[in-house]
C-alpha cells in the first residue's frame, strides 16, 4: 500500500508543480484532473440562480432536503472549484444523507483577504433566510476551503448568529504564519510544500498580517465553537498545527475530534478510485455528522 501512495504523491506532485511553472491558472485543467479519481457515483448539479456567490446544490438518491452541507472546496484561494469537487459532494451527501451546498468563492490575487470568507458567511446567512435552522447545517471545506470553514464559524460566533450543527475539516490549514518548517520530520511525504504554500500567502494576504484571526483561525477566540472533525493524514507537512489546533481549541472547551490517518497526505479524499481510505474516512464524517443530530 505505501508504494501506490507515493506513487500517487509523486503524480500529484508532478501535476502541480508543472502547472505551477507555467503561471496556469486554469480551473479546467485541475478540475479534470480531481475528476479522472472519480467515482462516477449517481449525482445531480443545479446552480443556485438566487444566492449571493455562484453556488451549487449537489444531490444523490440519498439527500435530505431540509439538511444541508455548506462546502467550500479546496485549491489554496486561487484556484478550484465545485466541478473539480463535485465527487466528493456526492460522497458526503451519500455517507451522511444531506444535500450539499457548495461555493465557489471568489479567488486570489484578485480577490484577497477578506473577501473569501465573506463569501463564505453570506452563504450560510442566505441558507437562514431560505429557511434552514442552523441544527439542519453543517459546514465542511477541504484544505484551504477547511481553514475558510473554521473562520467562517468564528466569525459567526462573533456577530451573534446560531451556529450550525457542525465542522468538518478536511486537512485544514490553520496557521498562515507556517511558524515551523516539519520538513525535517521523517513521516512527512506530502505532495505540497513550503515554498507552495509562502505563495498562496503572499497571493492572499497582500501585505496583510497573517495572525488575523479570520486568517489563521488557530489564533481566534476558539471558545463557543461548534463540535468539530478534523480528519489529516500522518505524512501531511501541516500536521503538527492541525494538532496545535485541537489542543487549543480543547482548552477552551470545545468539542474537537482529530483523525490522524496512517499513510495518508494532504486532501487524499479528493483520489477516491486510488485509495480504499477515501471511502473510510468519509463514511467517518457520515457517523460524526449522525452523531450529532
Amino acid at each position: 500500500m505505501a508504494g501506490k501512495v507515493d506513487d500517487l504523491v509523486k503524480i500529484i506532485t508532478n501535476k502541480f508543480q508543472q502547472e505551477s511553472k507555467e503561471l496556469n491558472r486554469d480551473n479546467s485543467i485541475f478540475d479534470e484532473f480531481y475528476l479522472s479519481f472519480s467515482s462516477n457515483g449517481p449525482i445531480k448539479i443545479i446552480e443556485e440562480q438566487d444566492a449571493p456567490v455562484e453556488s451549487y446544490w449537489i444531490v444523490t438518491p440519498q439527500s435530505s432536503p431540509r439538511k444541508v452541507i455548506l462546502f467550500i472546496h479546496g485549491g489554496a484561494l486561487n484556484q478550484g472549484t465545485t466541478k473539480g469537487h463535485q465527487d466528493l459532494c456526492q460522497q458526503l451527501s451519500r455517507h451522511t444523507g444531506f444535500s450539499v451546498f457548495s461555493v465557489d468563492y471568489s479567488l486570489t490575487p484578485e480577490n484577497p483577504f477578506p473577501t473569501a470568507v465573506e463569501d463564505c458567511i453570506q452563504s450560510y446567512l442566505w441558507l437562514r433566510d431560505e429557511g434552514f435552522k442552523s441544527d439542519e447545517l453543517v459546514i465542511a471545506g477541504i484544505s484551504f476551503g477547511g481553514n475558510l470553514t473554521l473562520s467562517t464559524l468564528l466569525a459567526l460566533v462573533k456577530i451573534g448568529e446560531k451556529l450550525p450543527l457542525g465542522g468538518v475539516c478536511m486537512s485544514p490549514v490553520v496557521d498562515l504564519k507556517f511558524p515551523v518548517a516539519y520538513n525535517h520530520l521523517k513521516d512527512v511525504n506530502d505532495w505540497i510544500n513550503y515554498e507552495m504554500l509562502e505563495n498562496f500567502r503572499n497571493s492572499y494576504l497582500k501585505g496583510q498580517k497573517p495572525s488575523t484571526p479570520l486568517v489563521s483561525p488557530i489564533y481566534g477566540d476558539l471558545k463557543g465553537l461548534t463540535p468539530i472533525l478534523i480528519q489529516c493524514g500522518s505524512r501531511e507537512l501541516l500536521l503538527c498545527d492541525m494538532k496545535r489546533f485541537r489542543d487549543l481549541a480543547i482548552k477552551k472547551d470545545v468539542k474537537v475530534n482529530l483523525e490522524v490517518w496512517q499513510g495518508m497526505f494532504h486532501s487524499w479524499q479528493l483520489f477516491y478510485t486510488h485509495l480504499p481510505e477515501t471511502e473510510r474516512s468519509l463514511k467517518a464524517i457520515g457517523d460524526f455528522i449522525k452523531e450529532l443530530e
